[in-house]
């Protein structure tokens, strides 16, 4: 399965029963009895999580067919059988983020993930010609759940949720946080490579009088930060960040926030060696990006599936291998409990918003999107999942003083 605050969580929805009014699923009676449902009772009472147990995170079974699914197909079968209605749990994010810490998921693999696995050993599956998958199905699905779901500077990664309460100070705390550790001065020119919504180009030079140049893949994005950001110094280019290497010029600063988790491992270097090149001499680059606590060359195969195509987290061996001999590392932050705080707002605006977005989506999209937030949120508590910035120079500037 695939999953911030040490607290349990209520149904944001309200919602006292297992199965919201969302929810397709129909109740069967248990046949606890089977030698599938007492194996897989057994795996999860590892975690402490009880089938049909009376705690927010006991699982809820619905259908007998899950656990035979469940152990022939591993983590994908645990989010489409959730899809489809077969279980559930009142609190999904702390169930999830007890599986992750009893380390069920490789008791229950499942053959997909471990092909997922072979084939990004063997294979570049973040070539150039796949890298536009992640936005046709997940980047470009939709701007209204995004504009129902994230805060008001439309930033789809983590916040930064010191001395803030809201979610929308949390985001910019964060952004005012990239701009600290770069070291931003009126007039400089930026690369960004992975542009989002156009939310932190738009703070850079609103707010710190830069000029920006943006890479995104994703059409909905791009159109959505170029309008937002008529009249300031910023340019929007369609393109893969690997297109960037055609730029005329370098850049006193370069920036990428929540690309590298879709770049791969056969790509790291050549990905941080094109941010080099584009550096002027005493420049920063900053990278922020998901990270995982081993190296691996896929992602949960869930979520490979419905959520980040051809995705993967790095790992600090990874990162490390493809840094060395080409940056020093001036500062490396990790604040990945915050990631957990921000996926669980963001479901409580979700949640609520979902009224307005039912009839253009359906119900199975609705627990998809609820298994992603809650699971990740699961997976961050964990601390399974960690979320990093790193700044990095040339080794061409007398000192950095890290900034939080």
């Amino acid at each position: 399965m695939s999953s911030p605050q040490r607290r349990l969580y209520p149904n944001p929805a309200g919602q006292q029963s297992a199965t919201p009014p969302h929810s397709p699923a129909l109740f069967i009676p248990l046949r606890t009895s089977t030698l599938a449902a007492r194996k897989v009772a057994g795996v999860f009472a590892l975690a402490g999580i009880q089938i049909g147990g009376h705690r927010p995170w006991d699982l809820q079974v619905h259908d007998d067919r899950f656990y035979h699914r469940l152990l022939l197909g591993g983590a994908l079968a645990a989010g489409e059988s959730y899809m489809d209605g077969w279980w559930d749990a009142e609190a999904l994010d702390e169930l999830c983020a007890r599986v992750h810490s009893a380390n069920l998921p490789s008791m229950v693999a499942g053959w997909q993930v471990r092909w997922l696995a072979l084939v990004g050993r063997i294979f570049n599956r973040q070539r150039m010609s796949r890298a536009a998958k992640v936005a046709h199905v997940h980047y470009d699905r939709g701007n209204d759940i995004y504009q129902a779901m994230l805060d008001r500077r439309m930033q789809y990664t983590c916040a930064y949720w010191k001395d803030a309460t809201t979610l929308d100070q949390a985001q910019e705390n964060k952004l005012r946080l990239i701009c600290r550790k770069l070291q931003l001065q009126p007039g400089m020119n930026i690369l960004e490579l992975g542009g989002g919504f156009g939310g932190l180009a738009h703070f850079m030079a609103s707010e710190y009088g830069c000029r920006v140049v943006s890479y995104n893949i994703s059409g909905a994005q791009v159109a959505y930060g170029r309008e937002w950001c008529k009249g300031l110094p910023v340019r929007f280019e369609l393109k893969d960040y690997r297109e960037a290497a055609q730029e005329p010029g370098t850049f006193d600063r370069v920036v990428s926030v929540g690309l590298c988790e879709h770049i791969g491992q056969k790509n790291y270097r050549d990905f941080l060696e094109l941010a080099h090149r584009l550096l002027r001499p005493g420049g920063l680059f900053l990278l922020h990006t998901i990270g995982g606590n081993a190296s691996y060359t896929c992602t949960d195969a869930w979520i490979d599936k419905y959520i980040f195509p051809n995705g993967m987290s790095p790992s600090v061996a990874q990162l490390g291998r493809a840094m060395e001999g080409v940056w020093v590392v001036e500062d490396w932050h990790n604040f990945g409990p915050d990631y957990d705080r921000t996926l669980m707002a963001w479901w409580r605006k979700f949640d609520r918003a979902w009224p307005s977005l039912q009839a253009k989506y359906g119900d199975r999209f609705y627990r998809m999107w609820k298994y992603y937030l809650l699971g990740c949120a699961g997976g961050f508590r964990a601390r399974k999942l960690q979320l990093w910035q790193l700044v990095l120079s040339k080794g061409d500037i007398a000192s950095y003083t890290p900034v939080r």
